[in-house]
């Protein structure tokens, strides 16, 4: 019985790789968290349609804010699931080129082209950073009947933005990971 039974990959990891697969689970996991938020707007946005639709066809009455909250839904569930769809490999690749080269090469190109999606989407984000601190300097509201202040749905998108940013980095990890150990990540 003197035989060791074999280790399995993530026991054999450096410290610095267990270190970047927690911190791409801990990403995972807020990415899973974000995109319940995501489906539960999108049950709000529902919601809200029925009761326009109802007091509409009932009452000749509307609510006023069908339109505009439905809108900022709209904004929010796209934002905030983006980092889930990336996780569940749901966003759309165009992988023809890669197709035709070595594996190992295609992996370096993708998690070169993964990286610099991240800085750009790091770029983004604090543009729309600089957005959301402008309209709370300003006061910006909708203009609209409802008058709302325009940073409350921006601070979604920067939320959902953020997160987005964060499961694109854990995806350059594991793309970069997958260099060495073949592993189809995106």
């Amino acid at each position: 019985m003197g035989e060791e039974f074999a280790k399995p990959a993530h026991f054999t990891m450096s410290w610095h790789g267990v270190k970047m697969n927690i911190l791409v689970r801990l990403i995972e996991a807020l990415s899973n968290w974000v995109a319940r938020i995501s489906a539960v707007m999108l049950g709000l946005m529902t919601l809200l349609i029925l009761v326009e639709i109802f007091l509409w066809n009932a009452f000749s009455k509307t609510t006023l804010i069908a339109d505009e909250y439905c809108a900022y839904g709209l904004a929010a569930i796209i934002f905030l699931g983006a980092g889930y769809c990336l996780k569940e490999k749901g966003h759309i690749r165009i992988t023809l080129v890669l197709g035709f080269l070595p594996k190992k090469l295609s992996r370096v190109i993708t998690f070169v082209a993964t990286g610099i999606t991240t800085l750009f989407m790091g770029y983004l984000w604090w543009y729309l950073l600089k957005m959301v601190q402008s309209a709370i300097r300003y006061n910006s509201t909708s203009g609209t009947l409802t008058n709302t202040p325009l940073w409350i749905p921006q601070v979604v998108m920067l939320i959902g933005a953020a997160c987005f940013l964060l499961q694109l980095f854990a995806t350059t990890l594991k793309t970069y990971e997958a260099i060495g150990t073949g592993e189809e990540v995106v």
